[in-house]
């Protein structure tokens, strides 16, 4: 019998009924019994500054810190902005990532799946936030990648999965759930 790994999920944009936001909940779903997915909010972090992060942070970083800190894994849904990561997606890493020498990243079996109207399926974003993940020690699983262009049309009205997309996400989350277990062996 597997163990089940705590996943904080990070969700890029912060749309309450954004795309990237329902592909999240979806993988929730989806997720093999070794998974537990939680989405980690961003969305009222304040923007990183040192000056700020003494020896009493704002109540919003030590929260943060903590869910991502207390998790096994973590898996990042992202749109792409401007060919990167939207910009509070960007701020969470560096609020986790500080202090230096206190990451709560580090050693964390990840993996990030883009989500996009567009066709690259936000290609750009995907590659850089895997950048982010050497300096932040981050096992990233290499395979399957995951960009889901066209996103647009994966899910009806009624915010049900497509049938043409879920075998997708199955496939990524399956692998993922046997990536976390390997790394957390």
């Amino acid at each position: 019998m597997s163990n089940v790994y705590n996943v904080a999920v990070v969700v890029g944009s912060l749309r309450k009924a954004s795309i990237n936001r329902k592909v999240a909940l979806a993988l929730a779903e989806l997720a093999p019994a070794n998974l537990k997915l939680e989405i980690v909010e961003i969305g009222d972090l304040p923007l990183y500054n040192e000056d700020i992060d003494g020896d009493s942070p704002p109540a919003a970083y030590s929260t943060f810190r903590q869910k991502v800190g207390s998790s096994d894994a973590v898996l990042f849904v992202t749109p792409e902005y401007n060919r990167s990561v939207p910009a509070p997606l960007k701020n969470a890493i560096d609020v986790g990532s500080r202090p230096y020498g206190k990451s709560v990243w580090g050693g964390k079996p990840g993996a990030v799946i883009s989500v996009s109207p567009g066709a690259i399926g936000g290609f750009g974003a995907n590659q850089h936030l895997r950048q982010s993940f050497v300096f932040l020690n981050v096992p990233c699983m290499q395979q399957p990648e995951a960009y889901l262009g066209g996103a647009g049309t994966a899910f009806d009205e009624s915010g049900k999965l497509s049938d043409t997309v879920k075998p997708f996400l199955q496939s990524f989350i399956n692998a993922y759930g046997q990536f976390v277990e390997q790394h957390k062996k």
